[in-house]
């Protein structure tokens, strides 16, 4: 299985000069928890924001999200995938990276799309290797695989 057929595709995208109040409103409008940020130019991806982003980097300390720029607070050069690649090494890439989401680049490094956990658990029918991606990603750094007996 591949990429493209897992992925949502064509993801509403930021500059690193939007606002999180802008990013925020897409995650809310679109019910995503992740927003790639691109250059305003070229449309490569630049980075990413989250959900936990903005909670951890805006709200709790106290700022005010319309006067936050994304590139104060986005993850730079996020680990990503291309759509012809195997399913199997995006779960890869997301196990190794601890991350819940995965752009998808084309050639030029533009984000034509997000795998999601909720991607894989609805579209990706072997399920073992879906739910070893979600017991690592889940669980904090430095913690011991748990046994399954």
């Amino acid at each position: 299985m591949k990429c493209k057929q897992v992925m949502t595709p064509h993801p509403s995208t930021c500059t690193p000069q939007a606002t999180a109040q802008a990013a925020a409103l897409i995650m809310s409008e679109e019910d995503v928890g992740i927003v790639p940020v691109v250059d305003a130019d070229t449309h490569r991806l630049v980075g990413v924001v989250t959900d936990r982003d903005l909670c951890l980097d805006v709200v709790a300390p106290g700022k005010h999200p319309e006067s936050v720029r994304l590139f104060s607070i986005l993850h730079p050069n996020p680990v990503t995938c291309h759509a012809e690649d195997d399913i199997e090494l995006c779960l890869a890439r997301m196990k190794e990276a601890q991350v819940r989401r995965m752009p998808i680049v084309d050639d030029r490094g533009v984000c034509i799309g997000i795998i999601a956990q909720k991607d894989l658990a609805l579209r990706v029918p072997e399920a073992e290797p879906v739910f070893s991606l979600l017991r690592e990603i889940s669980k904090p750094p430095g913690s011991p695989t748990p046994s399954n007996g």
